[in-house]
């Protein structure tokens, strides 16, 4: 795992995405999807930051907005100092190097009818890096860093397992030699073992290739392993950001502390007092007012409902929103 080097590689300011709910026959607007609703955070060269929450909380939406995948409602990000959403379509093209993802779903992002070698190497083409001999050279040579073999370029994605195609997504993701790397849930559909695996592998990258990642999941026993500094969202809401061991150590929001709470412990000696959460996740479409999690809060107050707690440095880079934090 590298360390950070204290400059700023990504800045988020208050990221914002809706998405629009139409109906009827002229498709009028009728509500919004708060998504993702002021979201702060920053990311240092060279680090993780490992992004969590329960699904429907706004994590990959924050990843593909930052990449300007999908177009922000509002809100700032800045690359390396760069405005990323005022950049024209050839300056959006060059930035696109410098970031890349990393899907979820590897079978869903490949071509079934193109070999993964001519997918691996689709983005040296469209920035007109180097010649066909070349390319080929970079595609074998990614393939052996992420533990495959040359011959597989030939082969076809159906012909491969999931832990092989997720290499081969990672594998297409570094050809470009980029500085930023979203990894959107890349290992929540492996088993254990292939787990592992893949994340050794993205470690050793980050360790030869000075990458940096925000790892996006919500296995919190993954993100422990992988992740320099841990951000918790919630309902579209940053609720807690801090350093790996300060966070796994001190949660003080309490969202958090039930998400910490349901880790499993490998000893069967040891038990953890579980924090069960009550009620559903709310929906997006209609945010409970306040603090988003009051309805499910263990230690809810009165203010709770009413005002929507301020996103603060509690000390030592340790934020959190919850009015019960001084």
């Amino acid at each position: 795992m590298s360390q950070g080097q204290n400059k700023d590689l990504l800045v988020v300011q208050d990221l914002v995405k809706y998405f629009p709910v139409k109906s009827g026959l002229l498709q009028k607007v009728v509500a919004w999807v708060q998504a993702v609703d002021r979201v702060n955070f920053t990311v240092k060269s060279g680090e993780t930051l490992g992004l969590v929450g329960e699904s429907g909380c706004g994590k990959t939406t924050v990843g593909r907005t930052v990449l300007r995948l999908i177009p922000a409602t509002d809100g700032k990000v800045f690359f390396e100092d760069k405005d990323v959403f005022a950049l024209d379509k050839k300056e959006l093209k060059a930035l696109r190097r410098d970031m890349q993802i990393v899907f979820q779903d590897p079978y869903s992002s490949l071509d079934p009818r193109m070999p993964v070698g001519q997918s691996i190497a689709e983005g040296l083409g469209v920035h007109n890096i180097g010649n066909r001999k070349e390319r080929n050279e970079v595609v074998f040579e990614m393939l052996n860093r992420v533990g495959m073999r040359r011959d597989h370029a030939r082969r076809y994605p159906h012909e491969f397992s999931g832990g092989q195609r997720q290499r081969i997504g990672i594998a297409r993701a570094l050809t470009l030699q980029p500085k930023l790397i979203i990894c959107d849930e890349p290992v929540s559909a492996l088993d254990v073992s292939v787990q592992a695996t893949v994340l050794n592998i993205l470690e050793d990258l980050q360790e030869d290739m000075g990458l940096t990642y925000i790892f996006i999941a919500h296995d919190l026993s993954v993100v422990e392993h992988i992740s320099d500094r841990v951000a918790v969202m919630y309902v579209g809401k940053m609720v807690e950001l801090a350093d790996r061991e300060e966070l796994y150590k001190n949660p003080l929001h309490p969202y958090t502390q039930a998400l910490m709470s349901a880790i499993p412990i490998p000893d069967p000696t040891l038990k953890r007092e579980r924090v069960i959460l009550t009620g559903d996740v709310p929906s997006p479409l209609n945010p409970p007012s306040g603090c988003r999690f009051h309805p499910r809060c263990p230690v809810v107050m009165d203010i709770c409902s009413e005002e929507e707690p301020v996103y603060k440095d509690v000390g030592s880079g340790h934020f959190a929103a919850c009015h019960r934090v001084a």
